[in-house]
């Protein structure tokens, strides 16, 4: 027995430290979604048979160090570091005009990490509370998927046409997977799953390619960045986050993660920014009131991708949350090794304790390797990124990753539907609004969907 705990201690470091440093590196490439880029790398270590316990690690260390990470391109530069960074965008430019990006980074990162500490134990508390009526929800899944599916398109930016398009999208999806279990004998999950993740970029590439909309994207010049001087403020190479921030900031922040780690049904953003206006109406002085909301709507997107992967996943099971239908349902799903109909996934293999222990393991290493990292080198790593890393290049790595993943599913048929639904879905995305936490929902509600409302089953 000890053998085992050490073995799978030892693994879950190993995957952790491993999660920390890439998407370390992959934060400070600005405009890189959690969703193509933890998703497809969490689903090949499923593939590959990394341990539960480890896969978990890797995903607390992975989204936690992107997501402090991801403050260094919003405060220094103006871009947003990916979809969760867009609401700090117009408070990181105040500061900068003052003079001060170093302290809004400082500030952010501290909070993110506060939070993520706070989050934690409060998402495997409430999931424990919740976990006595995961029967019910699972029997009652396909009508919760459908209720949720609506709720979140009318939610959503693109609302009316999100709402429009659920049934068309949903006929569309199962279409695909009539013709996947006529050509290979099953239906496919992961080729659909990635090439709703990647849709995004195949909507770029198709309006690139095409000579009537190229000029959407087209840019005349190349962008210009100005980065301020690092100030270092403290001794060492680990700053202290609960210096970082005011007594106030840190009160403020842990009320805030606390509130956010018991949601999990909510829009992360929507969360992020209710939670900084909620903070920002409270301070009158402009600097205090410009760190003190970076620091919590920072603290939020920490807390809120904590709470939307633990709760569903401990409590139930199935991915219930917009997390759980993005960058963490390769924890859910990911056939033949984990499934969530029926239940067999890391809900099977891990207790609660599990949860909170493997899941510090995964905060433990992030802290130690990203938020010293992110404190002491911010500029040097951004001024390398920016003269040295091209963001095409990332985007054809995880493309070619994408390819090799469908191909292990359902060889070529596999690519061909991981590119008809990235094109598809991704046109939706893009110029609709209809997100992809709207078409993932609508992917697991459409065979209750079609079975229902049109007589159509399927296998």
């Amino acid at each position: 027995m000890d053998g085992m705990i050490l073995h799978d201690l030892l693994w879950a470091v190993g995957m952790a430290l491993a999660g920390g440093i890439i998407f370390s590196g992959i934060g400070l490439i600005s405009g890189t979604d959690e969703t193509s880029t933890i998703a497809p790398l969490t689903l090949l270590i499923i593939l590959l048979g990394v341990p539960p316990v480890a896969v978990f690690s890797w995903f607390m260390a992975a989204a936690i160090s992107k997501h402090m990470i991801h403050a260094i391109p919003t405060a220094l530069m103006g871009v947003p570091g990916d979809t969760m960074a867009v609401p700090m965008l117009e408070d990181a430019a105040v500061l900068r005009k003052l003079g001060v990006p170093h302290m809004a980074l400082r500030k952010m990162i501290s909070g993110g990490i506060i939070a993520a500490f706070i989050a934690l134990p409060v998402s495997v508390g409430f999931a424990s509370l919740l976990a006595p009526f995961a029967d019910i929800v699972k029997a009652w899944a396909p009508v919760v998927f459908t209720v949720a599916a609506i709720i979140i398109a009318y939610t959503s930016g693109g609302k009316w046409a999100s709402l429009f398009a659920l049934l068309p999208f949903a006929f569309f999806i199962q279409g695909l997977n009539k013709m996947a279990i006529a050509g290979i004998g099953h239906g496919v999950f992961i080729s659909m799953f990635l090439g709703i993740a990647i849709g995004p970029m195949f909507a770029d590439l198709m309006t690139i390619l095409s000579p009537n909309s190229r000029h959407i994207l087209k840019r005349d010049s190349s962008r210009e960045f100005w980065l301020a001087s690092e100030i270092k403020m403290w001794k060492g190479y680990f700053p202290n986050p609960i210096k970082i921030l005011s007594k106030h900031q840190i009160m403020y922040n842990a009320m805030t993660a606390g509130v956010s780690a018991l949601t999990f049904t909510f829009s992360p953003v929507g969360m992020t920014v209710m939670m900084g206006e909620f903070v920002g109406a409270r301070i009158k002085s402009l600097y205090q009131r410009m760190t003190s909301t970076l620091a919590v709507m920072n603290g939020t997107t920490e807390a809120t991708y904590i709470a939307e992967t633990i709760i569903p996943l401990l409590a139930f099971g199935i991915p219930l949350s917009p997390v759980g239908l993005g960058p963490a349902a390769p924890l859910f799903n990911a056939p033949p090794v984990y499934t969530a109909q029926p239940v067999h996934n890391l809900h099977t293999f891990l207790s609660a304790a599990d949860f909170l222990i493997y899941g510090y393991i995964g905060l433990f290493v992030a802290f130690l390797v990203a938020y010293p990292f992110s404190m002491n080198y911010a500029r040097r790593a951004s001024a390398w990124v920016l003269k040295h890393v091209s963001q095409e290049a990332i985007i054809s790595m995880f493309s070619g990753l994408i390819v090799v993943i469908s191909y292990f599913e359902a060889g070529v048929v596999g690519i061909a539907i991981a590119i008809t639904i990235a094109i598809f879905g991704g046109i939706l995305n893009r110029y609709f609004g209809v997100h992809t936490g709207v078409q993932y929902m609508v992917y697991y509600a459409s065979p209750w969907l079609m079975a229902t409302l049109l007589g159509i089953k399927v296998r």
